[in-house]
């Protein structure tokens, strides 16, 4: 073999590696902080209604990553008028409809089971991935198809008979939104830097859901400012929106949906591992024995 003519096949094969590492640390980065956000979520149903929670979220989020993108946003902003439309459907997915499904689903179904629920996305991911021309190959395969069994069996207690809850109906509407939301990061236009999509998404989604604050405003009055109502606020506002959405949208530009979407199985597990501490919703041995399931498949379908 000519060694010289190896030399770039190598480089690129390594490249690509990093590439790959890199992506699926930061779909795990996303996937553990949001499964705070349910955690969250959960603790606010009692005393932000769901749309003002979703609507601060975002006002705060706005706020944390403006210093960095604003600059790069302002540069690109014939970029955002050209592909305005490609942002606007994206914003409403996943920032204006998703974030307020999952807040109104906390009002009525535990965090666990939202976490569950949430877990089913990445088949959706899957799927679409597949008939739109991409390849998941045996092992991922397999690997989402047992993930999937543990869910299944996580979600049913085992009895394969789904007894939903309002709220748990709610988490499978904002599985379906995230799940379109994250099939559309793939086709982001590639000169649109990443900081302007997040705070163009942002800004975009804080705006589609103003009319509705108005409304819950007017309806059901706003909310009391204590630590308990802007602690978890900050938390999803910052974390769970600004450092998780640029974790989670750079996954998916380096590895795919459905590659994130299968380390996204991991859901579950972090959610169960949170709201036992902080909300006391504990975890007993059937549902570890689902989430070493979806541990293993996740191991598995994370693989080429």
């Amino acid at each position: 073999m000519d060694p010289v003519r190896s030399t770039p096949r190598a480089t690129a094969a390594k490249r690509a590696g990093q590439a790959s590492g890199i992506g699926l640390a930061l779909a795990a980065v996303a996937t553990v902080v949001w499964s705070g956000s349910f955690v969250a979520s959960r603790a606010l149903h009692d005393s932000v209604p769901p749309v003002q929670a979703a609507f601060w979220r975002w006002l705060i989020a706005i706020a944390a990553v403006t210093p960095f993108a604003i600059r790069e946003t302002w540069r690109q902003r014939a970029l955002i008028r050209a592909h305005l439309g490609h942002l606007t459907v994206a914003s409403l997915l996943g920032i204006t409809v998703y974030n307020t499904l999952v807040n109104q689903a906390g009002t009525s179904t535990s965090a666990g089971n939202m976490g569950m629920i949430m877990a089913a996305s990445p088949v959706l991911m899957a799927v679409h991935e597949r008939f739109t021309g991409g390849r998941l190959g045996a092992r991922r395969t397999i690997g989402l198809l047992v993930a999937v069994a543990g869910v299944l069996l996580l979600v049913s207690k085992g009895s394969l008979t789904l007894d939903l809850a309002p709220g748990d109906l709610w988490m499978v509407a904002a599985a379906l939104s995230f799940a379109s939301y994250s099939v559309l990061l793939r086709r982001r236009p590639d000169e649109l830097g990443s900081l302007t999509f997040l705070l163009t998404t942002f800004v975009l989604g804080a705006l589609m859901l103003a009319p509705a604050y108005g409304v819950s405003l007017a309806v059901q009055g706003g909310f009391d400012a204590r630590p308990a109502t802007v602690g978890p606020l900050l938390y999803v506002g910052v974390l769970s929106s600004a450092v998780a959405f640029f974790a989670w949208n750079k996954a998916i530009s380096l590895i795919g949906a459905a590659r994130a979407g299968v380390v996204y199985y991991l859901q579950p597990v972090c959610v169960a591992l949170l709201s036992y501490p902080l909300l006391g919703e504990a975890t007993g041995p059937a549902q570890l024995v689902c989430m070493a399931l979806i541990l293993g498949g996740v191991v598995l379908g994370s693989r080429r």
